[in-house]
């Protein structure tokens, strides 16, 4: 005898179906395709750190993360600016196309976590969230925006708390130092820096089309990014 319909296997039922994952449990980053990534266009690209990992806005930390910087770069692929706060990295990135990208993100991500795990008392696991933020930048506006917010992110997250920096304060845990596109500066500072650890620019959109509007104030709050 065939069961009424609803009642006993299949059909709906009170409470069936795949549960709600709770708001806190998702992740930040959606799980949707990325954008295409064209060979001319330069990416502002986010990684942050999953929950209980120390603070990355250290000397030791930062010495590793320039390191796998540096070594990060590959034919195609390259970091041309980056931003270190305490539990995300922000990074300008040129790729060739989406493989390049993916690989060179990967290759990254593989490095950073050996060599931090290694030096937060022999850490084990996951370092970073499951995916990285990639934002294709495809106008010299759009560009000098991700510039401003990239190099200038340590006073975007003090003024959040109402603080300020001095003025001509450079960023040590980012790019800043090396930049040659502050407004009243010819020059850059590779005793603030360090050894310099970004690649050369090759996309026009990074070279020079940024400039048409106009160098970044050192001194300058950046908005939200775009």
């Amino acid at each position: 005898m065939l069961a009424p319909r609803g009642v006993g296997r299949g059909g709906w039922r009170p409470g069936a179906g795949r549960k709600r994952i709770a708001e806190h449990a998702r992740t930040r980053v959606a799980h949707r395709r990325r954008p295409a990534v064209a060979s001319g266009t330069p990416l502002h690209v986010t990684l942050r750190l999953v929950e209980g990992v120390p603070s990355l806005r250290r000397p030791k930390p930062l010495r590793w993360i320039r390191r796998c910087l540096q070594l990060a770069h590959k034919e195609g692929f390259g970091v041309v600016q980056f931003s270190v706060q305490g539990n995300h990295l922000h990074l300008i990135v040129e790729a060739a196309d989406e493989r390049v990208l993916s690989r060179g993100m990967q290759g990254l991500q593989i490095r950073l976590a050996k060599r931090l795990n290694r030096l937060f008392s022999g850490r084990r696991g996951k370092l970073f969230r499951e995916r990285y933020h990639a934002q294709p930048l495809r106008s010299p506006r759009q560009v000098r925006s991700a510039l401003a917010y990239v190099l200038n992110n340590r006073r975007r997250h003090l003024a959040a708390s109402g603080k300020r920096l001095e003025p001509g304060y450079l960023d040590p845990y980012s790019s800043a130092a090396t930049f040659d596109g502050w407004a009243g500066r010819t020059w850059t500072d590779s005793r603030l820096a360090g050894e310099r650890v970004t690649s050369e620019p090759k996309t026009w959109l990074l070279r020079v089309g940024w400039k048409r509007h106009g160098p970044l104030d050192v001194d300058a709050v950046p908005g939200p990014a775009r």
